[in-house]
């Protein structure tokens, strides 16, 4: 059985990046780091993060750009601007934003 990680944030929850300029929505969790090692290699040693925490997958803007960013725990901060975010994947995958989260659509299996 694995061990149960404990998170920060949450799925649709708005965050921004402590150092880096952006914000996003989350819309995935990996219990630790499951990236390349190359990526690892390529974040900048003074702000590179340990590995053995929560990696959230974050839809991401900027003021020029929508993307998709792999950020550590220890790297994001709650966004509290009550902002909504526009990056279009947000808009097809959660439902309205109460300020500071989006809601989180229930997936159906067949």
């Amino acid at each position: 059985m694995k061990d149960i990680v404990e998170t920060n944030f949450a799925i649709g929850q708005v965050v921004r990046h402590k150092h880096l300029d952006f914000r996003g929505v989350i819309f995935d969790v990996d219990p630790e780091f499951n990236n390349t090692e190359e990526w690892y290699q390529s974040i900048p040693a003074q702000i590179r993060p340990k590995k053995d925490q929560p990696f959230y997958h974050v839809y991401a803007e900027n003021e020029e750009v929508f993307y998709t960013a792999y950020v550590s725990q220890q790297n994001l901060l709650a966004d509290n601007s009550l902002e909504p975010v526009a990056h279009p994947d947000v808009h097809e995958n959660f439902g309205p934003f109460d300020g500071k989260k989006y809601e989180v659509l229930e997936v159906t299996r067949n």
